[in-house]
């Protein structure tokens, strides 16, 4: 367990994290049958697939923000 506090923008890195495996998952199970010689899956499986650009997104973010609040202007005004 880590003594450091968390900053601004690490859990939208952790969820960001978790999205983006989740759609890489689901793109290496719609891909699979191109290598199986099976019928593709229905579309809703590609949409899932569009979860890995969501998840990097979403922890770009989180990266955003966690410079954006640590930035020396911003550590200036808060003091």
């Amino acid at each position: 367990m880590s003594t450091t506090p968390s900053g601004a923008g690490d859990r939208l890195v952790q969820v960001g994290a978790i999205v983006f495996f989740v759609g890489a998952l689901a793109t290496l199970v719609t891909v699979a049958p191109l290598f199986l010689g099976t019928d593709p899956f229905p579309t809703v499986a590609y949409g899932v697939s569009m979860l890995m650009g969501v998840g990097f997104l979403i922890a770009g973010a989180g990266v955003v923000r966690s410079v954006w609040t640590s930035s020396p202007k911003r550590a200036a005004d808060r003091t």
